[in-house]
């Protein structure tokens, strides 16, 4: 049995994911919106660049349904008597990748490694001790030795490969099939690209999961816990950073932004006052500041945190508002000058001069043609948001130290880039990881403007 474990922030990645659903069936009422939206999947890029952000979204919604186990020593024979259940937090992720988090070794190994990586004292049946590699419990546990270790990663990886391969076939014949009965004559969406795209995924996530039932395939950290497992549950908290702080700093920057520059006077003074005054405070300072006084708050009411995962997610949901409520300044500026700009057009004065109201020329007019710059704005500061979280996290300021995280990964790995020689898979891992989610949302965002901006030439079409 289990008791089902509900965290505010998984309540708002599935809220945000519903909120995205219907989202898309609204633009699909829309020809306008639905066209401008194709341009962006007809181009390969950013239909690459979706079908990577929606692989990462994907294993955050798989790490986000959490639950704990029933104690096997309390299990009940009757209705009536308590259950106990562990205070350790599993979400369906760590399911699928349970052969990486029980397999913990004693120290440092480096990748696909049979020994660990630097020697120990060893004791021989004579009682006398000498230092050498010990041999892993876990990695490479199956063979002999070195000699029989690259021809057995090659026929795994092999066969991981073509059970990948069959894997991703279901899907796309299954599209393609769809296709064919629809009879869409016209289609200029790169099906092929994106097809290739899925069955890399898929055939890398296959390979990833079969081979790691065998070896740490980017190692151990200096307690043994495989370092694949830790960079892809810190997936999770990347996608969670960067989309709930952007999304906190929406309303401030679209309210404050639009109507300094479309009422102007003394209101354009007031925003203009307050996001110079905010701008003028050191961003790191007053993050810092907020996330003691948030760790003060922890500290003083353990009644109310009583799981280690109940404290971790406080404190996360807590940075991300923080972060939001201090990154909303460059898009107001934005905004406010392209509404000064758009305010003055012909058509907006025209439709003062019908006697339409500020709500409707705002909700017809202005706010239409700001879009693109929310668009962009969103994507970007998702990007942001999630290398901010690795910086303030290696500062000591970002997430709890018990929560999986790049930052915190690379926090962690800053000594073991001085020894000698280097433990560098630590930084990398999170590094590959974290550059493959900003280079996906970067391009899509560049996609994005291209088919939004009117000053572009697919925005014109």
């Amino acid at each position: 049995m289990i008791s089902p474990v509900v965290l505010w922030s998984d309540i708002l990645i599935f809220s945000l994911a519903v909120s995205v659903g219907l989202f898309i069936f609204q633009v699909r009422k829309k020809p306008q919106a639905k066209a401008r939206w194709r341009s962006v999947f007809e181009s390969k890029i950013g239909l690459t660049s979706f079908i990577i952000i929606v692989f990462y979204v994907l294993i955050s919604l798989m790490d986000s349904v959490h639950f704990r186990e029933q104690l096997s020593q309390f299990e009940a024979d009757g209705p009536d008597q308590n259950l106990a259940y562990s205070s350790e937090v599993k979400s369906i992720l760590d399911i699928a990748l349970k052969n990486l988090n029980s397999t913990t070794e004693t120290t440092y190994s480096s990748p696909f490694s049979l020994y660990s990586f630097s020697k120990e004292n060893m004791t021989n049946d004579d009682g006398s001790v000498y230092r050498d590699f010990i041999r892993l419990k876990h990695g490479g546990a199956h063979i002999q030795g070195d000699e029989e270790r690259f021809s057995d990663i090659l026929i795994k990886s092999v066969q991981a490969l073509l059970i990948g391969l069959l894997i991703a076939a279901i899907p796309v014949m299954l599209h393609v099939m769809m296709r064919k009965k629809s009879n869409h004559e016209e289609d200029y969406i790169p099906w092929n690209v994106a097809y290739g795209t899925i069955i890399t995924l898929i055939s890398l996530a296959t390979w990833v999961i079969i081979l790691s039932q065998y070896y740490h395939i980017l190692g151990t950290d200096k307690v043994g816990q495989d370092v694949l497992y830790q960079s892809i549950k810190s997936i999770r908290t990347g996608v969670l950073i960067g989309t709930l702080a952007t999304l906190v700093t929406l309303p401030f920057a679209i309210i404050l932004g639009i109507s300094a520059g479309y009422f102007k006077g003394w209101i354009d003074d007031t925003v203009q006052f307050i996001y110079t005054t905010l701008s003028s405070i050191p961003g790191i300072l007053l993050i810092a500041a907020s996330v003691l006084l948030i760790d003060v708050y922890i500290e003083t009411n353990p009644e109310k945190f009583n799981l280690t995962i109940l404290r971790s997610d406080f404190k996360f949901i807590a940075l991300c508002a923080i972060l939001g409520l201090t990154s909303w300044t460059t898009l107001c500026r934005m905004l406010r000058a392209e509404t000064l700009k758009v305010s003055q057009l012909d058509y907006v004065q025209a439709a003062h001069a019908f006697g339409v109201s500020h709500r409707g020329v705002i909700g017809k007019h202005i706010l239409p043609n700001v879009t693109h710059i929310i668009l962009i704005a969103v994507v970007l500061d998702f990007s942001a948001f999630v290398l901010a979280e690795a910086v303030l996290s290696y500062i000591g300021v970002g997430v709890d130290p018990n929560m999986y995280s790049w930052g915190n990964m690379i926090n962690a790995a800053r000594s073991e880039l001085s020894r000698d020689p280097t433990v560098w898979w630590s930084v990398t891992s999170a590094f590959i990881l974290m550059f493959t989610l900003v280079l996906a949302a970067n391009l899509f965002s560049d996609e994005v403007r291209n088919a939004f901006d009117p000053r572009t030439a697919k925005g014109n079409e």
